[in-house]
């Protein structure tokens, strides 16, 4: 088995910049509520245009396309071409959206609003893990889990917000939500101004030039293809949770839509917690023993799910969230210390991927759901994780010494 140690950008700091690591967070917060703030309101677009669910189904594909599609993209071209003021740049792209969903009057107008919405998500994903690397440290799981856990944050108020104040107030209401990438753009300038400064230290220290791989290119490649597999598992398996879950709650255990709410906060919270914890502890003892432990680990609480009652339903649903959420942090930094110098490229790539499994998963779940019950879903499901098996053909990376550097 191939050993390397994961070694520290030249000029970093020797401890996480934590402003910068909660301005980034911060922002990653602001970009997801938006994001989610849009998706949960569907119904009041299908009433005021009297959609039909393909038509939904297409402005969810034209906000997947542009939010998974373009971010490997445009995080390959930064990472060749830095561009610290590309972040509230592409939060701009958000608040157009946003503003244009206000006043849509055409199905047209909204499908455009959409792909602005997603355009402004992927160039906001690759560069700001790019900063929060550079912030990092070299404790890049802490960075990165900092980092994640906005989103996941945000991911969960966006839907609360949208039916506390959209849903009540009509499609003009979402002009005020305008505030909110409005201040994601103060923050990012600042950002950006951080961001370019240390991007021209680093600069003169190293030359700009691209550190070569730890490992062959056969080596490489085969670790890339099986932790987007990994992902995989991941996205499709919480597509079902996040998408169905009171569906299920409802079918087998005759819960109500609040209770089952309530089921969902729980899950959604351990997830928050989940991708919190994998970072850091991915720092400490190894991100191959993190990934082996979230995705393979935890099968046995999956395979058990579809079998318990409602107490056993309710522990196994957060520890699974817990677990299974740990993953996606030193997945990412794993893929970038195997691609050092591609930063952006990375982040983009299984961000967008992360994105576009969520969505695919909902579609051919739901069809499952449709042709064979909720509960075959579940049963099925809960083999996923058992790709973790594949683990097992990761390189061994050494966790970080910082001592050294």
């Amino acid at each position: 088995m191939q050993t390397a140690t994961a070694i520290p950008a030249p000029g970093i700091p020797e401890r996480p910049q934590m402003k910068v690591l909660g301005a980034i967070s911060l922002s990653h917060f602001l970009n997801d509520t938006t994001q989610s703030l849009i998706l949960s309101i569907y119904p009041l677009f299908k009433a005021n245009f009297s959609l039909n669910f393909l038509q939904i189904g297409l402005i969810t594909l034209t906000y997947q396309v542009t939010a998974s599609l373009l971010q490997p993209l445009i995080g390959l071209y930064t990472d060749r071409h830095p561009k610290p003021y590309s972040l509230p740049v592409g939060m701009g792209f958000t608040l157009c959206g946003l503003l244009l969903m206000s006043v849509a009057d055409t199905y047209h107008m909204l499908l455009l609003a959409a792909a602005l919405v997603g355009t402004g998500s992927s160039v906001f994903h690759p560069e700001s893990s790019r900063v929060a690397r550079m912030a990092s440290g070299g404790s890049y799981g802490l960075a990165q889990s900092l980092f994640q856990v906005g989103g996941n944050m945000g991911s969960s108020a966006g839907p609360l917000l949208g039916l506390a104040l959209v849903m009540p107030y009509g499609q003009g209401s979402l002009a005020w939500f305008a505030l909110v990438p409005l201040l994601a753009i103060m923050v990012l300038v600042r950002i950006g101004v951080w961001s370019k400064v240390r991007l021209g230290r680093l600069a003169a220290r190293t030359g700009a030039r691209i550190p070569a791989a730890a490992f062959p290119r056969p080596v490489v490649a085969r670790s890339l293809a099986v932790l987007l597999l990994l992902i995989f598992s991941k996205y499709f398996y919480l597509a079902g949770i996040n998408s169905y879950f009171i569906f299920y709650l409802q079918h087998k255990f005759g819960i109500s839509a609040e209770s089952g709410q309530l089921h969902l906060f729980l899950f959604l919270f351990a997830v928050a917690l989940g991708t919190l914890i994998g970072g850091p502890v991915g720092d400490r003892v190894g991100r191959k023993l993190v990934i082996w432990v979230s995705i393979l680990g935890v099968s046995p609480f999956t395979i058990l799910l579809p079998y318990v009652d409602l107490f056993w339903t309710s522990v196994l649903s957060f520890i699974i969230g817990l677990v299974l959420a740990s993953a996606f942090s030193a997945i990412v930094v794993f893929a970038q210390e195997l691609l050092p110098g591609r930063v952006g490229a990375v982040a983009g790539l299984f961000f967008g991927l992360s994105f576009g499994m969520g969505g695919v998963g909902a579609a051919v779940l739901g069809e499952l759901a449709d042709s064979f019950g909720i509960d075959f879903v579940y049963t099925i499901c809960s083999f996923l994780p058992l790709l973790g098996l594949l683990t097992i053909f990761l390189p061994d990376l050494k966790p970080l010494d910082k001592s050294r550097g």
